[in-house]
């Protein structure tokens, strides 16, 4: 009867996953039923948590991997904070008259897939047209893998998968923050940067002398290569603008703000930071990819199967979108696959959470196997359960009492729905 229930509620994460998915996409063929529907699976998923998370067996586990959540989630949001800031430096580095006359790069990718929508049925072509998932639905899909612990459907601790997940996103963040900064290529959608940014229209002052006078001039170039030295005349450009930002003046030649942006209600840092909403240069890699790889990743090895399929399909699907509606070009979504795979993989050799809960469960087995071996023999399966349970559960030091679990599973609950609350608000619009 047991290993029954459990089969079904394995089984029902699948389901969940898919019907999330499937609901949410009504938003676009059927709103009513939408604004119907999703309040009450959102419910229904919250109500199953909060009523399984006292029968939940492992919260002394999941205490221990307190600490590296923790600090992942300080990591991730470091990581994150300084990516937003480098895409608008990238972005204003070079003013609005550059990204209004820089060509978009040839991209085979996007070739393919026009050649394509001429060749392949129409209600395929539309189906690839499709949104069927965005960026929110891949942090909802980790969020809902990280909660069917309570129903193990998945391996304890979910807080230690949770770690994991941000370690990578943050260590994922900070190579594309690397990679994105050390070449500056050209957007695939020419006019975003001045529908979305209020910065001036010239070059920054470091760009007036050493990007410029070379970009166009093949001679002046030659002899850069023969001095190694930037002797070029400087052309008369505006002054810059220098707001009144307290400690936080260094990021006036990071943001460069415009006298129209400062004109305007946001006069502060934050507010000028905000205001983008992201990038405007080609920032290779796609950050919507490594997070859906992630995603697929952490699906893939925690619960394989039809339901992992799935998602790998949802990824393919998610790459040929980014192409064809110009928000990346080929380059980034393929680097960001590979990358987001070799990431998971490596820092599942490195993740010492793992290995140090196996060596100690040896070592414990080791220390309690004579004891086990007597209370088999002498039929005291009471005593055996006992020993299994504590052998499952280890804590290291002075054992929790019953009502330090209750508030940690309580703290642990709230806090992670709201998390999930406030990453699908933030994140509902791509």
């Amino acid at each position: 009867m047991a290993i029954s229930g459990v089969s079904r509620l394995r089984g029902g994460l699948g389901i969940a996953a898919l019907c999330y998915v499937g609901i949410d996409y009504l938003r676009r063929i059927s709103p009513s039923w939408h604004a119907t529907l999703q309040p009450k699976l959102w419910f229904v998923l919250a109500l199953a948590a909060i009523c399984r998370a006292p029968f939940y067996p492992h919260w002394s586990t999941e205490l221990r991997s307190v600490l590296p959540f923790l600090g992942s989630l300080l990591f991730m949001l470091v990581t994150l904070a300084l990516e937003a800031t480098s895409v608008h430096f990238v972005t204003a580095l070079l003013g609005l008259d550059w990204h209004r006359t820089a060509l978009p790069l040839p991209d085979t990718g996007q070739w393919l897939f026009l050649a394509l929508n001429e060749k392949l049925p129409t209600v395929l072509v539309q189906v690839l047209r499709a949104p069927l998932i965005g960026l929110h639905h891949y942090l909802m899909l980790f969020l809902m893998l990280a909660f069917s612990v309570l129903f193990d459907c998945v391996k304890a601790p979910g807080l230690g998968l949770g770690a994991r997940y941000m370690f990578t996103m943050a260590v994922g963040r900070l190579l594309r923050v690397l990679t994105f900064l050390s070449t500056i290529l050209p957007s695939a959608r020419p006019w975003c940067a001045s529908a979305r940014f209020e910065i001036p229209n010239h070059p920054h002052p470091w760009l007036q002398k050493y990007y410029v006078p070379y970009a166009s001039d093949p001679n002046m170039i030659r002899q850069l290569l023969r001095e190694d030295m930037s002797n070029a005349p400087i052309g008369d450009y505006p002054a810059e603008v220098i707001p009144e930002w307290g400690r936080m003046k260094f990021l006036v030649n990071i943001l460069r703000p415009s006298s129209a942006a400062l004109s305007g209600d946001g006069t502060s840092w934050f507010s000028t930071l905000k205001r983008t909403g992201g990038g405007c240069n080609d920032l290779i890699y796609s950050g919507h990819m490594l997070v859906a790889v992630l995603t697929a990743m952490a699906w893939t090895e925690a619960y394989p199967g039809w339901t992992s399929a799935g998602i790998w399909f949802l990824v393919l699907h998610s790459t040929q979108r980014e192409i064809r509606e110009r928000h990346h070009y080929s380059v980034d979504c393929i680097v960001a696959i590979y990358v987001g795979i070799l990431l998971w993989r490596t820092i599942n050799l490195f993740w010492s959470a793992k290995d140090q809960s196996k060596t100690l469960r040896l070592e414990q087995l080791a220390q309690i196997e004579g004891r086990l071996v007597q209370a088999a023999k002498d039929a005291d399966l009471d005593k055996v359960r006992e020993m299994l349970y504590e052998l499952n559960n280890p804590v290291q030091g002075q054992n929790p009492t019953k009502q330090a679990l209750w508030g940690f599973a309580a703290i642990v609950i709230i806090f992670s729905l709201g998390i999930g609350l406030l990453a699908f608000t933030l994140t509902a619009d791509g």
